[in-house]
């Protein structure tokens, strides 16, 4: 990673053309080969960039030997990111490493475990057959049995849309098939259902059910709330 900080102004070339003129910004040259254009303030988003694969060569302008240029050349088109440096008030380099990645907490593996630990969630009565329960055309998340013993397939996302409506739809198809399990009925489990999902899921005959997440983990005391 290399970081410079430098008085300049930046052109971008290409399907689009935009300009940016001369003030003091932060340069960044990542290992993979990408240019990232960043300022003090406004969007976490660079102002400009070029992404990899590109290249990038160092030189003087023609107007001015005392100025820097960089250009910064798409592999795949004729896109091109011009930077010229007026000053160089910082430039450093650093090895970060590898990057072993971002680790969420909450994505649907954490969900399915704790929702697999407390099927009340889902409903009275409701109790746990298996995980990842195996249909033709792959694992629906939950195999459950509600307080009547009926089977319950559950199919969990951190966010509900219709995708995974649609899923869930295919797996209740397949398992209805299956005479040791029907009558089947789905269960669609987020925390938080898009409208349009809602309205599929109703149409379908799915209930939606939306769960909270720090509840589940424990870290939400409704003593403590004042409503």
């Amino acid at each position: 990673m290399r970081i410079v900080i430098a008085r300049c102004q930046v052109d971008y070339a290409g399907r689009l053309s935009a300009h940016l003129p001369l003030a003091t910004r932060v340069i960044m040259v990542k290992a993979d080969g990408s240019v990232l254009i960043h300022s003090d303030g406004g969007s976490y988003k660079p102002l400009n960039w070029m992404s990899p694969p590109c290249t990038l060569r160092e030189g003087v302008a023609d107007d001015d030997e005392t100025v820097l240029e960089w250009t910064v050349s798409a592999t795949k088109s004729d896109d091109t990111l011009r930077i010229r440096i007026e000053e160089i008030l910082s430039d450093t380099s650093y090895d970060l490493g590898v990057d072993p990645g971002l680790q969420k907490d909450g994505v649907e593996k954490h969900l399915q475990e704790l929702l697999a630990e407390h099927t009340a969630a889902l409903g009275q009565g409701m109790s746990l057959v298996r995980r990842e329960f195996m249909t033709a055309i792959g694992p629906v998340d939950l195999l459950c049995k509600d307080a009547g013993g009926a089977s319950v397939a559950v199919e969990i996302k951190r966010r509900g849309e219709i995708d995974g409506v649609l899923q869930l739809e295919r797996y209740l198809d397949f398992m209805n098939r299956d005479p040791s399990l029907r009558p089947v009925r789905g269960i669609f489990a987020a925390q938080e259902i898009k409208p349009q999902a809602r309205t599929l899921a109703a149409d379908k005959g799915i209930e939606c059910v939306v769960v909270d997440y720090d509840e589940l983990r424990g870290i939400d005391d409704p003593s403590l709330r004042l409503f």
